[in-house]
C-alpha cells in the first residue's frame, strides 16, 4: 500500500494574507474566460443577497476519485471524520435539476457558467456554513480558475469582517482536496463488478416488481469503455485537481484495500490540524497549552524518575505512603476486583504531608491503576467562645480516592 501524500497551506492573518498563489500560470485565455464567467455571477450574488450575506462554508472538501475508487462508499465516513453533518453537494445531482434539464432539453450543453452559477448559490445554503463535501468540481481548467477566484473572494470577506460583529459568519476559509486513488487494473475490475451486480439486481426487480432499479452505466458493462473512463479521469479530472495542489491542503488517499484499510487511510490523512483550521488569534491563544500526545510521550520515564527520587530522597515518607496503600487501601480495592472501581475515604495523617498525595497517585499509576484524589474539608464544631458566643470549629480533611482498573471478566450463563 503506497504512502499517502499530504501538503498543507500556511496559516495567515488578515493583516498579512496575500492573494491566492498560482500553482502554475494558466493560459491567459483560460484566466480571461474564467473572469468573464465568474465576475458577473459574483456581482449578481452581491446584488441579490447583499455582501454581508455571502456566507460560504468554513470548510470545503473537493472530493475526487478514480472510477470505482469508492467516493460514494466513503463520502459519509469522510464527513464523519471531519465532523460534517450536512449532505454532500454532488454536482451530477445538482446538474440534474429541472432548470438544468430545460437547458439540456433545449439542445444546449451545460457549460462552466451554468455549473458555477448553480454551485455558488447552493454553497450559500445555511446548512453548509460549517463545511461541506463537494463531489465532482472542478472538472475543467476554467472551473479551476473560477475556484481560485472564489477562494480569493472568501478570503477578502474574512479580512473585511474580521473583528466585526459579523466575524463568526466569515471565518478563515479552508479548502481541502481529497482524491481517492486506485490503479487502472483495480478501477476496471470494480467497474465491471458493479455492472454485474447492477444487472443481477435490476433483472430481479423487473422479474418481481419489487425493489429499486440501480443506474446502469454503459461503462460498467464494457471493459474498453471502463478503461477509457479511467484514462479520462487521469487526463482531465486528475489534472484539474492536481493543479490546485500547491494552493490548498491536498490529500491523496490510497483507495485500494478493504473498507477498514481505506477508512484507516482516511483517518490518518484527514486528522484534525488546529494550526490549519483555527482562526490565527484562537490558535495563538491555545498554542502554549501542551497537546495530550506531547505530555504522554515521556510520561513513563518521568514516572520512574519520580518514584526513584521518592525512594532515595524521601525514604521515610515514601515508606509510610506505601504502607498506607498496602495495609488500608489494597484490601478494599481487592474486594472490588470484579467491578474495577473502588472509592476510598481516608483521614490518615500521612496524607497531610507535602508530596504524599503525589506519591500516592504515582504509586498507583506504576502498578497499573488510575487514581484520582479529592480533598473534602468538613467543619466540625468543637467549642463555644464564652465571651463572643462564636462556635469554634476544627477542619477535618477527608481524602477521597477513586481507583479504577480493568475489572474481572466473568463468563455468564
Amino acid at each position: 500500500m503506497s504512502e499517502p501524500v499530504k501538503t498543507s497551506a500556511p496559516v495567515t492573518t488578515p493583516a498579512t494574507v496575500s492573494p491566492a498563489p498560482a500553482h502554475a500560470p494558466a493560459p491567459d485565455l483560460e484566466i480571461k474566460d474564467a473572469r468573464i464567467i465568474f465576475e458577473p455571477i459574483w456581482a449578481d450574488l452581491e446584488a441579490h443577497f447583499g455582501r454581508e450575506h455571502l456566507r460560504f462554508p468554513k470548510e470545503i472538501i473537493l472530493l475526487g476519485g478514480a472510477p470505482g475508487a469508492g467516493k460514494g462508499t466513503n463520502t459519509a465516513f469522510i464527513a464523519k471524520t471531519r465532523g460534517l453533518t450536512c449532505a454532500p453537494i454532488v454536482m451530477s445531482a445538482l446538474l440534474d435539476t429541472p432548470e438544468m434539464k430545460r437547458i439540456k432539453d433545449a439542445g444546449n450543453m451545460i457549460g462552466d457558467r451554468e455549473v458555477l452559477a448553480v454551485l455558488l448559490r447552493r454553497l450559500l445554503k445555511p446548512e453548509f456554513r460549517d463545511g461541506v463535501i463537494l463531489d465532482g468540481f472542478p472538472r475543467t481548467n476554467t472551473q479551476v480558475e473560477c475556484l481560485k477566484m472564489l477562494y480569493e473572494k472568501m478570503t477578502q470577506l474574512w479580512r473585511e469582517f474580521y473583528g466585526t460583529p459579523l466575524a463568526m459568519h466569515f471565518r478563515q476559509p479552508v479548502m481541502q482536496i481529497v482524491v481517492l486513488f486506485i490503479d487502472e487494473k483495480e478501477s476496471v475490475a470494480r467497474q465491471l463488478k458493479r455492472g454485474r451486480e447492477t444487472k443481477l439486481n435490476n433483472d430481479e426487480v423487473r422479474r418481481t416488481g419489487q425493489g429499486k432499479l440501480f443506474e446502469e452505466r454503459v461503462t460498467d458493462f464494457d471493459e474498453k469503455l471502463a478503461r477509457r473512463r479511467y484514462r479520462v479521469f487521469k487526463e482531465q479530472t486528475w489534472d484539474a485537481l492536481l493543479s490546485l495542489k500547491d494552493l490548498f491542503h491536498y490529500h491523496l488517499i490510497n483507495g485500494q484495500g478493504t473498507f477498514a484499510e481505506v477508512e484507516q487511510n482516511i483517518v490518518e490523512e484527514l486528522e484534525y490540524q488546529s494550526s490549519l483550521e483555527l482562526d490565527p488569534r484562537t490558535y495563538d491563544r491555545l498554542r502554549n497549552l501542551p497537546l495530550a500526545s506531547e505530555i504522554v510521550v515521556h510520561a513513563r520515564q518521568e514516572l520512574v524518575k519520580r518514584l526513584d527520587g521518592y525512594e532515595l530522597g524521601k525514604t521515610d515518607l515514601f515508606q509510610r505512603v506505601v504502607g498506607l496503600i498496602d495495609k488500608k487501601m489494597m484490601p478494599i480495592i481487592t474486594r472490588h476486583a470484579l467491578s474495577g472501581h473502588a472509592n476510598i475515604n481516608s483521614e490518615d495523617p500521612v496524607l497531610n504531608e507535602p508530596e504524599a498525595l503525589a506519591m500516592l497517585i504515582d504509586i498507583f499509576s506504576e502498578r497499573g491503576y488510575h487514581a484520582v484524589v479529592d480533598i473534602h474539608r468538613i467543619e466540625i464544631p468543637e467549642s463555644v467562645d464564652l465571651a463572643t458566643g462564636k462556635i469554634i470549629c476544627r477542619v477535618k480533611k477527608v481524602y477521597r480516592t477513586i481507583i479504577r482498573f480493568k475489572g474481572s471478566e466473568i463468563r455468564r450463563g
